[in-house]
């Protein structure tokens, strides 16, 4: 037996337009800038034109860039969760200079490329049909 579903009753008078909601929404930005020196910085941000003003003037003394300017921004993406934004600027700070490139230049065959285990132990590069490893416990009969 299907029941129906309970509807949510909202008046439209309380419903604030799409476009207010979507303007009012936090925004935070995970971007990875090309310093002088040819290195790259992550950061993250709530205010990126603020961000980077104090990148650009070297205000902020303790910061990576700030001995490494001018600077040239070179990927962005924003989220409307912070905890995302965290996660997504921590996943990027732990890859490799060449997987960054690859998620600056939109190449993500060749980020999952680079993310794919290269390891001798990894399943994919063991040899098929070779037995396991001798162990002295085994039926000599086979």
């Amino acid at each position: 037996m299907l029941r129906k579903r309970q509807q949510r009753h909202v008046s439209l008078s309380s419903r604030r337009p799409l476009k207010t909601v979507i303007l009012n929404m936090k925004t935070y930005i995970v971007y990875i800038l090309k310093c002088a020196d040819n290195s790259l910085y992550t950061g993250i941000t709530g205010n990126f034109d603020q961000r980077w003003a104090q990148h650009q003037m070297g205000s902020l003394k303790g910061c990576y860039t700030f001995s490494r300017i001018p600077l040239q921004l070179v990927y962005q993406m924003i989220f409307h969760d912070v905890v995302q934004a965290i996660l997504f600027e921590k996943k990027i700070k732990g890859w490799t200079r060449a997987k960054k490139i690859a998620l600056i230049n939109n190449d993500f065959d060749t980020i999952q490329l680079l993310a794919e285990c290269r390891n001798h132990t990894h399943a994919k590069f063991k040899p098929k049909g070779v037995p396991k490893a001798f162990d002295c416990a085994q039926d000599d009969s086979t």
